[in-house]
């Protein structure tokens, strides 16, 4: 029995005019994977009509067809009234949800202290659903609800990131998708993360492991500067998956960092942790991008002291105290410079470890000598310290999110490292 199929279709003009990153058709695509479920499609639609109903029309020719934005009170919201069409169906005022999505309102009224009549029309527009759909509740005064269709179960979510996940799972509790959840096979999934070697080296030692099928299948990504290699494992892909996992393990083990989905950031924080360590940053080109990977960790303030961003060299000697003699010996995009702000920032905000960051992030800036794209990281600590250096000519956005995650990758082997000095 093959796996149901899923298509996710998410609308917006801003998404289609990239003005916005679409974020809901990964997080469904993952929760569907998770599910047992086959995302075969993601579809990106702007909000014209005709190519609205196209895409809506390739969804529902999936088990599950989940659908996010366009549920808005504006003219240009036309999600609801293009899949009641498709479906054939009346559009029909719920009165129930017309009431919660009246009293969000008239709170929204009084505190912009607009007159109530100005929200009652699209109020009235939100609360009509095609008819047989089933509200899933509000989040803001968006509506999702779930239909079922011929051959399809549909369910429509709010575009707003927050919004769509709050209401996801009450989705999941539909009769509609409890149906296609009882078709569903969930695969185990198995996650290998290497950083410093290639994508066609870890492709080449997966070929030379079998490579996917008898009951795996496999994915390379390169992601965040990292390689990634997801195997989802079939009822009979046990034994398999074990062997491509050690020939892995046995060919690439030195720039294997976790087999789960841990970011580079929660691991530095756990091996902090787990040596009752704290943490401090000093950035120059990365701008605190290295302080942003890691307060976005939950429960990071027992570990992380915080960041000195010291761009101008006057904030490099004042803050970090490094030596004057130092820059002008050696610049600011410097090894020595580099070590001097990891051990300045220990010093300045009383941190265990001290990670820094200083390179030429362009498109100016850079000379024969030092050319855009180098970049120095130093990580120092209790027991020791780590250097190391790269020089890649990209762009700037390129150049500073490489730096910040090299400067945690620096900061792993530094910590995980034995004390005879092997990582």
């Amino acid at each position: 029995m093959s796996r149901p199929r899923a298509v996710v279709v998410v609308t917006g003009s801003e998404l289609v005019r990239g003005d916005r990153r679409d974020l809901n058709g990964p997080f469904l695509a993952h929760e569907l994977v998770s599910l047992g479920i086959d995302p075969a499609r993601i579809i990106v639609v702007g909000d014209s009509p005709r190519e609205l109903e196209a895409a809506l029309r390739l969804g529902l020719d999936a088990d599950l067809c989940l659908v996010s934005g366009g549920l808005g009170p504006t003219h240009d919201d036309r999600t609801v009234e293009t899949l009641a069409r498709i479906l054939g169906k009346e559009l029909v005022v719920d009165e129930q949800l017309e009431r919660e999505i009246e009293s969000v309102s008239r709170g929204h009224a009084e505190r912009l202290r607009r007159p109530y009549a100005d929200f009652a029309p699209g109020v009235r527009k939100q609360a009509a659903l095609p008819e047989g759909a089933r509200p899933l509740g509000l989040a803001g005064t968006a509506p999702g609800f779930v239909i079922q269709a011929a051959n399809a179960a549909v369910v429509v979510l709010p575009g707003p990131p927050p919004e769509l996940r709050r209401l996801w799972a009450a989705a999941l509790e539909s009769a509609p998708v409890r149906e296609v959840l009882s078709r569903a096979r969930p695969a185990e999934r198995r996650t290998l993360r290497f950083y410093g070697v290639s994508e066609s080296a870890v492709a080449r030692a997966l070929e030379d492991a079998g490579g996917d099928d008898d009951g795996i299948e496999a994915t390379i990504c390169a992601r965040e500067f990292e390689i990634h290699v997801d195997l989802l494992v079939g009822e009979s892909g046990g034994p398999r998956a074990d062997a491509i996992a050690a020939t892995l393990r046995e060919r690439l083990g030195a720039s294997l960092f976790t087999e789960d989905e841990r970011t580079i950031a929660e691991i530095v924080l756990e091996l902090c942790r787990g040596r009752s360590l704290t943490l401090g940053t000093a950035e120059s080109c990365t701008g605190g991008l290295v302080a942003a990977r890691l307060t976005a960790v939950p429960g990071s303030s027992d570990v992380f002291r915080g960041s000195v961003v010291a761009y101008a060299d006057d904030v490099k000697t004042g803050e970090l105290g490094v030596p004057m003699e130092v820059l002008a010996a050696h610049g600011a995009v410097s090894a020595q410079t580099a070590a001097a702000m990891a051990t300045g920032v220990r010093k300045r905000l009383g941190a265990d470890v001290g990670l820094s960051v200083t390179g030429v992030a362009g498109p100016g800036g850079g000379t024969p000598e030092k050319p855009v794209g180098l970049v120095y990281l130093h990580a120092a600590a209790p027991d020791g310290d780590l250097a190391a250096d790269f020089s890649v000519p990209t762009d700037r956005e390129t150049v500073r999110a490489r730096a910040a995650v090299a400067a945690l990758h620096l900061a792993r082997r530094l910590l995980s490292q034995n004390r005879d000095g092997s990582g």
